[in-house]
């Protein structure tokens, strides 16, 4: 990588009173110069805290509305803002509208990877950390509608035992991924322990070791004595993995022979060059109007409020 960008990038940090936010999904440049590096729950609550006037969010659009929903009085900026979400994409606001409707008597539980509009129409969000822990805080007999996420909501419906009501949303890096070749995988490494992400499909979280968020599975790994992973996830997870444990091996699980790697087309759109332009040129602002933040704002607060008296978060 080019010194002289990371230097430029942090000069101007410094210059703007920025902060930079940085996902786990992120490549590792980005994530080395980012002052905070986590995935949805944890970003959230740094958005939340920070003082700085400026917040560059390196993750996909919807994280940086999220910021700005919790900040409206700050410049929110995100590098590239094509960098979208197939997730957040399977779950347009009319269509949903009306898939809502036909459940008048549910309350709607959606998973923070949705846009700022289906915010506005749910009742609680949720992150993948904390998704089960908020379903199990609910009476047993709360009709539920889950959004947008079909395989982490059925995933908290087979824990629970409940039979919540299923968006058919996916997230496609995740929705690819086969028990076959999973399988395959996992006789070609006995000797490794399969850890997976909720969003992924019932047939490999049912054959995973462990499954967890993002800082779920990081966390598991650094407590694990087992020396090789094979990880159901984003290819960015492994750099965080990696430096956390440098004695370890890790394999990330493809679809086919043909790839290397489960990458996240958006948000590898990320670049250092685009977060120093981003930076220097304040370009590429998150802007919502007061209405939607305000409506958007209740369900987050709301999972905030649910997770501080769960002892989730502090």
């Amino acid at each position: 990588m080019d010194k002289d960008i990371k230097q430029q990038i942090i000069e101007l940090k410094q210059e703007k009173e920025a902060i930079i936010l940085g996902h786990y999904y992120q490549i590792p440049e980005i994530q080395d110069i980012s002052d905070f590096v986590g995935d949805s729950l944890n970003l959230a609550q740094k958005a939340m805290e920070t003082n700085k006037k400026i917040i560059l969010f390196c993750g996909v659009h919807f994280m940086g509305e999220t910021a700005k929903i919790l900040n409206p009085d700050k410049k929110v900026l995100i590098p590239d803002m094509n960098a979208g979400c197939s997730l957040a994409d399977s779950c347009k606001y009319d269509e949903f509208k009306k898939f809502k409707s036909l459940y008048p008597d549910h309350i709607v539980i959606s998973y923070i990877n949705c846009s700022a509009e289906i915010k506005t129409l749910s009742d609680i969000i949720c992150t993948s950390g904390n998704a089960l822990q908020i379903v199990n805080s609910l009476p047993k007999d709360q009709k539920i509608i889950f959004a947008p996420d079909k395989n982490l909501g059925g995933y908290i419906n087979r824990m629970t035992g409940r039979n919540m009501v299923l968006y058919n949303g996916s997230c496609e890096v995740h929705e690819l991924l086969t028990a076959e070749y999973t399988l395959k995988m996992k006789k070609q490494h006995p000797d490794a322990v399969l850890i997976a992400h909720p969003e992924c499909n019932d047939a490999i979280s049912s054959i995973a070791d462990y499954v967890g968020s993002t800082q779920g599975m990081i966390k598991y790994v650094k407590e694990s004595n087992n020396k090789k992973f094979l990880v159901a996830t984003e290819t960015g997870i492994l750099h965080k993995l990696k430096s956390d444990n440098p004695d370890k091996e890790f394999i990330i699980v493809t679809n086919d022979d043909s790839c290397a790697c489960n990458d996240c087309r958006h948000m590898k759109l990320n670049t250092m060059e685009k977060v120093l332009n981003s930076l220097k040129n304040e370009e590429y602002e998150i802007k919502l109007d007061n209405e939607t933040i305000l409506s958007a704002k209740k369900p987050i607060e709301k999972m905030m409020e649910i997770s501080k008296k769960l002892g989730i978060i502090k």
